[in-house]
C-alpha cells in the first residue's frame, strides 16, 4: 500500500497557519510555490485584476488549506511578510566551495560577537541540506524585505515579498525539522539596523503632468499616484493594473504611449525593490495587453 503523505503535509500546513503565518502551497518534493509564474500569468481567474504573487495568496484559512491539500501533496511555505517576521536564513557550503570557508551559521556567530549580542534563543528549523532558519517577529512599524549577503556571505534574510519553506516539508535533499519550537522572539535591535533599507527619495511628479488638464491626464495622474503609493509586496500588481487601465487612452489616442512608459517607470522606480527592467518590463506587458484587447474589441464593435 503507497503512503500518501497528504495529509501529514496538511497538517502541517495547519499547525503552520494556527502560529499565525500565512501559508503558500509549494509544489511537491520542491520549494518552489505551486501555481504559475507571472511571466505565465494568464490575467483570468484570481488573476483577472492582475498576478497574484504568492504573498497575495498566502492564506490562514483551514479550509482553503483542505482544498488545496486534497489535490496535491504541497510542501508547506510561509509568506514571511504578511506573517509578521524576519527570517535569517542560514547556508551550508555547496561541495564545489573552498574547505574552511566560513558557513552561515559561523558568519552569523561572528557577526553577533561583533555586537557584543549572544546567539539569539528563538524558534528555529534545519533546512534540508542541514542549514537554518532563525525566526524573528519583526519591530512595529517596520517593513523588512528580503536581503541577499548584506549581513554576511552565506547569509539571506526572508521578508516582505519573500517566503520560507515550512517545517515538515520535505525535498530530495531531505525534510525541514523543528530544532527549536519556542515562540519567534523581536528582531534583535541591532540586527533590524542592520537590515533596514537606506531611505529612497519619493517620487515628484513633474509640474506638467500636475498642471494638465482633461481627463486623461487626469486618469494618467492618479494611476501614477497609485504606484507611487503602492504599499510593498502590492507594486507589481498595481502597476500592472495602472499599465491596463492606460493603455485603453493609448489606443484611443488620448494619451502618448512614451509619455505613460516613463512617468509609470519613474514612479515604479522612485521606491523600487524590483530592478528597473523588471519595472518596464510589467510595463510594457500592461500597455500590450490593453491594446490589444481594446483594439479587438473596437473591430468586433
Amino acid at each position: 500500500m503507497t503512503h500518501d503523505p497528504r495529509a501529514a503535509l496538511l497538517r502541517a500546513a495547519l499547525d503552520t497557519a494556527e502560529r499565525g503565518w500565512h501559508v503558500i502551497p509549494l509544489r511537491p518534493d520542491d520549494k518552489r510555490p505551486a501555481g504559475h509564474a507571472e511571466k505565465y500569468c494568464p490575467g483570468t481567474g484570481r488573476c483577472a485584476d492582475g498576478h497574484k504573487t504568492p504573498e497575495q495568496r498566502a492564506t490562514l484559512a483551514p479550509e482553503l488549506l483542505a482544498a488545496a491539500w486534497a489535490q496535491q501533496a504541497y510542501n508547506v511555505g510561509i509568506a514571511t511578510g504578511p506573517s509578521g517576521l524576519l527570517v535569517v536564513d542560514l547556508d551550508t557550503l555547496k561541495p564545489e566551495e573552498r574547505k574552511g570557508t566560513p558557513d552561515g551559521a559561523t558568519s552569523f556567530a561572528a557577526l553577533c560577537e561583533r555586537a557584543g549580542q549572544p546567539l539569539p534563543d528563538t524558534y528555529r528549523v534545519r533546512t534540508a541540506r542541514d542549514g537554518e532558519h532563525l525566526y524573528f517577529t519583526q519591530p512595529s512599524g517596520s517593513r523588512l524585505h528580503n536581503t541577499a549577503g548584506r549581513l554576511a556571505k552565506k547569509i539571506d534574510t526572508r521578508g516582505w515579498g519573500g517566503y520560507v519553506v515550512a517545517a515538515g516539508s520535505t525535498t530530495p535533499d531531505g525534510t525541514y525539522t523543528v530544532l527549536d519550537d519556542r515562540p519567534p522572539v523581536p528582531l534583535p535591535e541591532w540586527l533590524h539596523d542592520a537590515l533596514k533599507p537606506p531611505q529612497r527619495p519619493r517620487y515628484a511628479m513633474p509640474n506638467s503632468m500636475k498642471s494638465a488638464s482633461g481627463y486623461a491626464a487626469a486618469a494618467l495622474r492618479g494611476e501614477v499616484e497609485n504606484v507611487a503609493t503602492a504599499a510593498d509586496g502590492t507594486r507589481n500588481a498595481t502597476l500592472l493594473r495602472a499599465a491596463r487601465a492606460l493603455g485603453r487612452l493609448v489606443m484611443s489616442g488620448d494619451l502618448d504611449r512614451g509619455e505613460v512608459e516613463e512617468a509609470l517607470s519613474r514612479a515604479a522606480s522612485a521606491n523600487a525593490t524590483q530592478s528597473q527592467r523588471y519595472y518596464d518590463d510589467v510595463i510594457t506587458r500592461g500597455l500590450d495587453w490593453s491594446i490589444a484587447r481594446n483594439t479587438a474589441g473596437r473591430r468586433a464593435a
